[in-house]
């Protein structure tokens, strides 16, 4: 019986190649799957990758390290593509659907060098972000901040250069890359990005025979937890381009129970509001709502 053969959209980076072996390998652990099919990579550059100097926010914020990759999906290049769930824009492509959500990784952050309480006023603290800017500006108003872009090694690379860079946990798991000095930061410290932790896996709608492949992978705890932070996202409109965070968690009675924030770009306000509901793409919203009755929409305002 011959084999079919399934291309791959990813990008170039490691843990973008890490996430979409690990794909493939969760799916080969369907015999059926491991009989039939195979799947090969198509490594793609993206507008994000491309331009590691510049800060993310003015590239245009959301879909910059997933258009390419969304395009050769859309093209008939690959089959599916993966992604980290935080690169995905809050409104899905209206051809596209987010077939499988695997298990999540650990989607905290951590600081890289030293630790928080370790950092001396007038310390140099670097990430590209302006969520884990605002929110460490809001912990530590004394420290100062630099610009930090490129890929995971890259910016390991020039942890030295300051007194301490931010990471998320999961990249550090997944590449299994071991540093000492560090300080792993809790939720109640700093909120993680929207889908941080969470692999993402895409095709086209109207494609059922991918659709049923993927659906072997699907993991229902993380997917009900990444809809109720989209959500939030998507009624905020926006993503990595403002101070916004969002974390959902399950719980034991089948609620989910989602924390969010919007921070002003300072750091000098951070809203945090947390609900919880068995139905997650409502719990985002109606947090989403009350966190702009709050002073939130001022916030967007004054970045907008």
């Amino acid at each position: 019986m011959s084999k079919s053969f399934l291309n791959v959209a990813t990008r170039t980076s490691a843990l973008a190649l890490w996430q979409t072996r690990h794909v493939i390998d969760q799916l080969g652990k369907s015999s059926e799957l491991r009989n039939s099919v195979d799947f090969k990579e198509l490594a793609v550059d993206t507008l994000g990758d491309k331009n590691q100097n510049v800060p993310i926010w003015n590239l245009g914020g959301q879909g910059v390290f997933v258009k390419e990759v969304q395009s050769a999906v859309l093209t008939g290049k690959a089959a599916f593509a993966v992604h980290s769930a935080k690169d995905l824009p809050s409104l899905e492509h209206p051809e596209l659907t987010i077939a499988a959500i695997l298990e999540r990784e650990d989607p905290r952050d951590m600081l890289v060098g030293s630790s928080l309480e370790s950092l001396t006023p007038g310390a140099l603290v670097a990430t590209g972000s302006v969520r884990r800017r605002a929110q460490l500006a809001f912990l530590r108003p004394d420290i100062c901040f630099s610009g930090l872009r490129g890929n995971i090694q890259t910016r390991l690379e020039k942890a030295n250069n300051y007194s301490a860079i931010v990471m998320a946990v999961a990249a550090i798991k997944r590449l299994n890359i071991t540093y000492f000095e560090n300080q792993i930061l809790e939720p109640w410290q700093m909120l993680p990005q929207v889908g941080q932790g969470a692999i993402a896996v895409e095709c086209r709608k109207d494609d059922k025979e991918v659709i049923e492949i993927l659906s072997k992978i699907d993991h229902k705890p993380t997917r009900m937890a990444i809809e109720a932070e989209r959500s939030f996202l998507s009624e905020l409109g926006s993503g990595c381009d403002l101070p916004i965070g969002a974390y959902a968690t399950n719980q034991s009675n089948g609620d989910i129970s989602l924390e969010a924030m919007i921070a002003s770009i300072d750091g000098h306000i951070v809203l945090k509001k947390q609900a919880s509901s068995t139905d997650p793409k409502n719990l985002g919203k109606n947090l989403a709502l009350e966190l702009l009755a709050v002073g939130g929409s001022r916030l967007l305002d004054i970045k907008q």
